[in-house]
């Protein structure tokens, strides 16, 4: 079987998972319990989170079954009961999941996802929700960073080639459209979601003709409405200006040079001296697109040294989110057959029980504050955030177009506090915990410390 045929999403999970489940099962535990699936911390300068991932969770979920090969796999590993494997056999998942709509902005310590199953099952798909909330908000939350930096200039996703798996490309891809991108190179990603694709030249096709002006004239005739000219194979003024005889001779033909575009050098300096170039030939609308290791930190350097560049094409550190390639995210047991559970291991904190996020605004439209709460308690008039998504087992909405949440984002993005946004960022947002959710955590710490005799 090739790798691609391999990918079965009853097995996107860790042994240990089904170890336990198999003593769940074992010691006839079937009740109810709750998890909760959050954010213990920021990454180094970082100040929010944006939500991403549920749309291909529930893709899987509610149709989630283990299939005859998945199951041959699983005994032949000869450590399971064939009772065990007869379970896994009629497994499906009958429980509630609760989540953050996707382009929602939410912060440390506040539930992205809440399950509520018979716990067998919540324990089975821990690692599944893990997997995809993790990398989507993570994408989705560097490429809000992106977007913010460039200022309203225009951003096109080049990560394909060097982010982890296709997958992840595909994913990263999705997120930068969702927080403002125009669009992708990734063709597959253009392909599944709808998501206008871009695409340029190498150096490779340059270098392959006898010089740059055949290279241009080339791809100027056979893409006439999209010519982008990538101008430093070798010398970049000599480049721009060759690229100008090309866009008059496009301008002869009716047509007209789109942009040029650098991937090397002091992008600041070259792409000044390219745009007086550009304008004093009469090619003032001709952009200047510019890429090569760019992220919101080099794009927010580039803006203040006054560079003249209109798109940035940005690759690998979005696609790996370079500077924070993980999220510090757990999904933890909080309520068990009605009764709220807690850990005490040093420095991991969990909110006990099963809980709803309250947003509050000031009077300008700007988040202010939120609350968490236990779901049985008033949120004193805030927005609630978490919103039921599967219900029995089954989804309760229908799948949402990429366009809605990305729509949704630019919403959500707009009162976020302007001091939140910034790239390095000073303070914090304020998430307030209610006063019953404090007395009851407070409870089941004592009450834990003393059947643990500590």
């Amino acid at each position: 079987m090739k790798i691609w045929e391999q990918y079965v999403p009853e097995l996107v999970t860790d042994l240990y998972e089904l170890t336990m489940a198999e003593c769940y099962l074992r010691e006839g535990m079937s009740g109810e319990a709750a998890f909760s699936l959050f954010i213990r911390d920021y990454p180094a300068e970082r100040s929010y989170f944006v939500a991403a991932g549920i749309e291909h969770l529930l893709e899987v979920l509610p149709d989630l079954r283990f299939g005859p090969e998945a199951l041959d796999y699983l005994a032949s590993l000869g450590k399971f009961s064939r009772e065990f494997i007869d379970y896994l056999r009629d497994f499906r998942f009958t429980g509630t999941v609760r989540a953050i709509p996707e382009g929602r902005i939410f912060f440390a310590n506040e539930p992205l996802v809440e399950v509520i199953a018979p716990i067998i099952e919540a324990q089975i798909v821990e690692t599944l929700v893990l997997n995809v909330m993790q990398l989507e908000t993570m994408l989705a939350s560097k490429a809000a960073r992106v977007c913010h930096a460039a200022g309203g200039r225009g951003l096109i996703d080049f990560g394909m080639r060097r982010a982890h798996g296709v997958d992840a490309s595909v994913k990263a891809a999705r997120a930068s459209y969702l927080t403002g991108f125009l669009g992708t190179s990734n063709l597959l990603a253009g392909r599944i979601y709808g998501i206008p694709v871009f695409g340029t030249m190498a150096h490779s096709y340059v270098s392959s003709f006898t010089n740059e002006s055949e290279a241009f004239d080339a791809f100027s005739r056979v893409f006439p409405g999209n010519t982008v000219l990538l101008i430093d194979t070798y010398d970049t003024i000599a480049g721009a200006r060759k690229a100008i005889e090309m866009g008059r001779a496009m301008r002869n033909r009716g047509e007209r040079l789109v942009a040029v575009r650098l991937d090397s050098g002091d992008l600041t300096a070259l792409s000044k001296e390219v745009r007086q170039i550009l304008d004093a030939e009469g090619f003032s609308e001709v952009q200047i697109m510019a890429s090569g290791n760019l992220d919101e930190f080099k794009i927010e350097d580039l803006i203040r040294e006054g560079a003249a560049i209109d798109l940035y094409a940005v690759g690998t550190r979005m696609v790996v989110s370079a500077d924070a390639p993980y999220l510090d995210i757990s999904y933890k047991l909080v309520e068990y057959e009605g009764k709220p559970v807690v850990k005490l291991s040093s420095g991991k904190k969990t909110w006990v029980g099963q809980k709803q996020i309250y947003r509050h605004y000031d009077a300008d439209g700007k988040m202010d504050y939120d609350i968490l709460c236990l779901m049985r308690a008033s949120g004193s008039g805030g927005e609630p955030l978490l919103r039921t998504v599967v219900e029995g087992g089954c989804r309760t909405c229908s799948p949402e177009p990429l366009e809605k949440i990305r729509e949704r984002f630019a919403e959500e993005w707009s009162r976020l506090p302007e001091s939140l946004r910034a790239i390095r960022p000073r303070e914090r947002y304020r998430v307030e915990i209610c006063d019953s959710l404090q007395r009851l955590d407070l409870e089941t710490v004592r009450q834990k410390r003393r059947e643990a005799g500590i």
